[in-house]
């Protein structure tokens, strides 16, 4: 593509970045995603934003789909490029947004993996004979809560939380900041953590973090995940257990409880309540099982 187009697209990721405020991770997914956008105009011979029409950005959805990707992704390819023109279309570099009516191909949506109720009390049952065992469970803890996003857990500082008031204050996608509530079992795990915390952080060093590593810096994402991954394990539990399972599982265990599927919705931080739908498939899948194995014309026969 012409240096100029290069440019535009090099002040829309400094605009996601010091205007929109992205996570990092989430800025650079959209990095990714705009250079194969850009790749595949080197391709096809096209040299300015503005010259692409709706029909380019159908040949570019058509390509990433003979490449194996799966609808999602293409869909979000083709968020980003949405993105990127409506922001050349407001600065005036181009009359018009291209994928604006461009959608992927539809793919079968899976359904997310939780823990039913007695599989999280059996993680949650740990022991706790040393400091890094206190913290694992403070954090799965408020992870299951409170339905964290592990970004979210990890980025906590001390200042976040109100044990008090039982309220955690979290930043999530977009910069967005909700206040959540902190359940009785969690708030007993991060006092209980707080008491010892300090085994970690060397003496001079104040660390801001809430969650810390042995040598006093904040705790990793990767950290939680392994360390996540190990306790599901040591207790017993099949298959792969990760931060966002937990946060499935708040969410999943919440509407079959109460069903307000727009409390949730606040309560995760979705900014559309499709998102959020997803887990009244889960509930309703989960009804089905129960109806198929307890009523008398549905029971289903031993193989």
């Amino acid at each position: 593509m012409h240096p100029t187009a290069l440019e535009d697209l090099d002040h829309y990721l400094k605009h996601l970045c010091q205007e929109r405020r992205l996570a990092a991770h989430t800025h650079a997914a959209y990095a990714r995603d705009l250079q194969q956008l850009v790749a595949f105009c080197d391709r096809q011979g096209h040299t300015d934003w503005a010259a692409l029409g709706a029909h380019d950005l159908r040949a570019y959805a058509a390509a990433c789909h003979r490449q194996g990707l799966s609808g999602r992704s293409i869909q979000r390819r083709l968020s980003a490029a949405r993105g990127l023109f409506n922001y050349l279309l407001r600065e005036g570099r181009t009359g018009h947004n291209p994928a604006h009516d461009v959608r992927a191909p539809k793919t079968e949506r899976k359904l997310p993996a939780v823990l039913d109720v007695d599989q999280m009390a059996r993680l949650l049952d740990l022991p706790t004979p040393d400091v890094l065992a206190v913290r694992d469970l403070a954090c799965m803890e408020l992870l299951y809560s409170s339905g964290l996003r592990l970004t979210e857990l990890t980025d906590l500082d001390r200042s976040d939380l109100d044990l008090a008031g039982g309220l955690v204050t979290v930043t999530g996608k977009g910069r967005k900041t909700r206040v959540l509530p902190v359940g009785r079992r969690a708030r007993e795990a991060l006092t209980r953590w707080l008491g010892v915390r300090n085994e970690f952080v060397p003496p001079g060093r104040d660390a801001a973090a809430l969650f810390v590593g042995r040598r006093g810096r904040r705790l990793s994402g990767r950290a939680v995940q392994q360390r996540l991954d190990l306790w599901a394990r040591r207790q017993g539990l099949d298959g792969r257990v990760h931060p966002h399972r937990l946060r499935h599982s708040f969410a999943s265990h919440l509407l079959e409880s109460n069903g307000d599927l727009r409390a949730v919705q606040e309560l995760l931080g979705h900014a559309d309540i499709s998102t959020t739908q997803v887990y009244t498939h889960l509930d309703f899948q989960h009804l089905a099982d129960v109806y198929d194995r307890a009523h008398p014309r549905a029971k289903r026969r031993p193989k």
